[in-house]
């Protein structure tokens, strides 16, 4: 006996009640976009007024094949570097794990984090899944090396930005006297005092992080994160010179990215002192910190602003960002391609 058909299926009750929901979020999600869209126009206006394109485009094409050559192979020993800070961290209490796949996981971090909303964060997780998918490593466990290494990160971005922020001081981008005060420096020290803080305190057997933490909950995430940063503090004590080396790698990294940033101002025919230099570098790296993907717009005005209070024209900042942009989408995409082909193993 055939089945009568069937009649049409009514809208489950309560239904009108989540559409309505769904188009709050809906209205809440648009307005956000225009709002970071509007502010990103306005940044990439400010950037670009004063910039002629031909001239822009003119002055890339006075690169030589040797000096791009020499910015390529900076940001390889510049990602070798940083891959090499984690491979540290993860081989002191795992001997097998090898250095090109963390290498590639870390390539593969950066294009995800590079076009996500935020500072630079975001695939992080790719690293954990790395860990967990080739060697066995427990979630928590992969964590807490994924933590070692972005504090690593953060310790030696907060060194060069404490040299950043005074070296905007002492260029005079805010001031024409160009002298600082110790209690302008207050707040800095404070700052860059955090990270070397929290890896003492780790060393210690003290938890800041999950101690704050668990005075306002006590869920699994905030168990997640106590027993992360518990394994962190296991890795300070027991391998103390793997530490340092990492330390060490982490700096250097650091330090190839500024070396990267001069040249790209000399091999564009822009000259700048140490402390210019330092200043410009570090309002391009504040730039990443505006929740927009890679700091779209931000950068560009960063470096108009900063170069422009060096009499540097508003071409030539254009022409710097142009080559940092073509270098990030470079590896971003290469990013995207590596995260892509994990995903689909």
């Amino acid at each position: 006996m055939k089945d009568s058909p069937s009649s049409p299926t009514l809208p489950p009750q309560g239904a009108g009640s989540s559409l309505s929901l769904w188009e709050r979020v809906r209205v809440r999600v648009r307005v956000r976009s225009i709002a970071i869209y509007s502010l990103l126009a306005a940044l990439l206006y400010f950037a670009l007024r004063n910039a002629p394109l031909i001239e822009i485009w003119g002055m890339l094409r006075k690169l030589q094949f040797w000096q791009i050559l020499i910015l390529v192979g900076l940001n390889v020993i510049i990602y070798i570097l940083i891959a090499l800070r984690w491979w540290l961290i993860v081989r002191a209490e795992k001997k097998d794990v090898s250095f090109l796949p963390l290498l590639a996981a870390r390539v593969a971090v950066f294009g995800v984090s590079y076009f996500t909303l935020g500072p630079q964060v975001g695939g992080e997780p790719l690293q954990v899944l790395h860990l967990q998918r080739n060697y066995g490593m427990t979630y928590t466990r992969a964590t807490s090396t994924v933590v070692m290494d972005k504090l690593l990160e953060f310790l030696a971005n907060f060194i060069l930005l404490g040299f950043g922020l005074t070296a905007i001081f002492q260029a005079g981008i805010f001031s024409a006297s160009g002298n600082i005060s110790l209690a302008s420096l207050s707040g800095l020290i404070v700052l860059l005092l955090l990270p070397p803080v929290h890896i003492i305190l780790l060393a210690h057997g003290k938890y800041p992080v999950s101690a704050a933490l668990h005075k306002f909950s006590n869920n699994k995430f905030v168990r997640f994160v106590a027993a992360s940063e518990r394994m962190a503090g296991t890795f300070c004590r027991r391998h103390l010179g793997v530490l340092v080396a990492a330390i060490f790698v982490s700096v250097l990294a650091a330090l190839g990215m500024v070396i990267e940033f001069f040249c790209i101002t000399l091999f564009l025919g822009i000259h700048l002192s140490f402390w210019q230099t330092i200043a410009a570098w570090t309002a391009g790296w504040l730039a990443f910190l505006v929740p927009l993907p890679g700091g779209l717009g931000a950068l560009e005005a960063s470096q108009v602003f900063a170069l422009g209070a060096f009499g540097i024209s508003a071409v030539a900042a254009i022409g710097v960002t142009l080559l940092i942009r073509a270098r990030d989408l470079l590896i971003g995409g290469l990013g995207l391609l590596i995260a892509s082909h994990g995903v689909k193993k």
